[in-house]
């Protein structure tokens, strides 16, 4: 594997050459692909380098910008398949978010009685300072209006998997982390309409409710099935049973929808009532899916370690039909977008960290936080721009955004591991063993 590493880096460096003569003499044909040849080949190349390796998967979602950029039509339509239909982006996020869930416990939320100060002062800094910056920063670069929505939008959203990453890569408080995460994912579906209504509803129309729902969906639903599967690995056998008669309730529900029933609801009941009826069903499909793979898992102890490649997959498709969809709008703004995304993210980080210290946290806690707040929830966004229809506009940012977060992550928590917290090493060992 070394071997074919250290080629690429070699056709890299080939790859490199070609692009900056298509360049000079202008030819499409020749600095197109070439740039394409030299994302993939840096991607792979990287690994045989070793202070690079934590950053292959950066790499790889850059290879989907670079691809993206340069054949968006080839990443628009499979066949007779469009890429950006709602129903398959809701499906891919739920995937993304319940690969999320996989490396979640319900026992995360046992930390709240431990470190209920930091989760307070980290959802307050969560949902304060990042959709504040997002909306100051659409006011100083004048984006266009669903633009300037989207960047507000990825700053209203939880925080991701990522954090907990970056976290544990930096060794500081990660019980801490991983409650905050948790929480703000609970809080989500009421605090990101919310702020989305207050914030950006003069740029595009918000509809709270809406809204709230399909980050139900997209986010709740999944993770409730991960969870699911996280009780029955503990549950007693009667416990497991019930669950399982339950399950194949939903399963006769689920059919009784497609053969009729659904059609009668929806001539039936009122539009606030069939949206009701709609998370009914999801949480019923929900159900039936966490059961499911509880049995697979049963079966094959090892599959929980693949999702999150799942996980991996969902968010560089994200990606890459974003950014072929919006490729003309990234040719005028791209340039603005990152600048705004080194900022947002930097701001995170800069203002996470030291209001932890104005309110008192210790060090390793308050760069807990640093990472909470700069790091969002990029999968999250891109599915709630998709479900909007306006993944090339509204979901421009989170495609942006996610490759800088990732980069940026990376390098201070390494930063961060080679300056431990003096006298923190027993907390860090105390932490870890709270996740155990």
């Amino acid at each position: 594997m070394k071997r074919l590493q250290q080629f690429c880096l070699v056709i890299s460096a080939l790859s490199l050459i070609i692009l900056l003569i298509g360049l000079v003499i202008g030819n499409p044909q020749l600095w197109m692909p070439a740039s394409v040849c030299l994302a993939v080949s840096l991607a792979i190349g990287i690994g045989a380098v070793a202070s690079l390796k934590n950053y292959q998967y950066t790499a790889w979602i850059i290879v989907a910008v670079v691809a993206a950029m340069a054949y968006p039509n080839a990443f628009l339509k499979l066949g007779p398949i469009d890429l950006r239909n709602k129903w398959l982006i809701l499906a891919i996020v739920q995937m993304v978010m319940f690969g999320m869930g996989i490396q979640m416990s319900i026992r995360d939320f046992s930390g709240l009685a431990t470190t209920g100060k930091g989760v307070l002062i980290g959802l307050f800094c969560h949902f304060s300072i990042m959709p504040l910056m997002g909306f100051m920063l659409t006011r100083i670069f004048h984006f266009d209006p669903e633009i300037a929505a989207g960047i507000i939008l990825i700053g209203s959203c939880s925080s991701g998997l990522a954090s907990n990453v970056m976290v544990y890569l930096a060794r500081a408080n990660l019980a801490l982390s991983v409650t905050v995460t948790a929480m703000a994912t609970l809080v989500a579906p009421f605090l990101t309409p919310l702020l989305m209504r207050l914030l950006a509803g003069t740029l595009i129309e918000v509809k709270f409710i809406s809204m709230m729902m399909e980050i139900i969906k997209i986010v709740i639903v999944p993770i409730g099935a991960a969870f699911l599967h996280d009780y029955l690995k503990r549950a007693s056998a009667i416990g497991k049973r019930n669950t399982y008669t339950i399950a194949v309730t939903c399963v006769l529900w689920l059919a009784g929808q497609a053969l009729g029933v659904w059609s009668w609801l929806s001539f039936n009941l009122t539009p606030n009532a069939l949206q009701s009826a709609q998370i009914f069903n999801f949480f019923t499909g929900a159900f039936v899916a966490g059961s499911a793979y509880h049995l697979l898992y049963s079966r094959n102890k090892n599959i929980d370690k693949y999702i999150p490649y799942l996980s991996m997959f969902g968010i560089v498709y994200f990606t890459t039909v974003t950014t072929a969809a919006g490729r003309n709008n990234l040719l005028n703004v791209g340039l603005l977008l990152f600048m705004a995304s080194v900022i947002h993210n930097g701001a995170g980080y800069f203002f996470g960290y030291w209001l932890s210290r104005l309110f008192k946290l210790d060090k390793s806690s308050a760069r807990t936080i640093a990472f909470e707040v700069g790091l969002q929830n990029g999968g999250m966004a891109s599915g709630l721009a998709g479900t909007m229809g306006k993944l090339a506009t509204v979901g421009l940012a989170s495609a942006v955004f996610s490759p800088w977060m990732n980069i940026s992550g990376s390098i201070l928590a390494n930063y961060w591991r080679r300056h431990p917290v003096e006298n923190g090493n027993d907390k860090i060992i105390q932490n870890h063993d709270n996740l155990n």
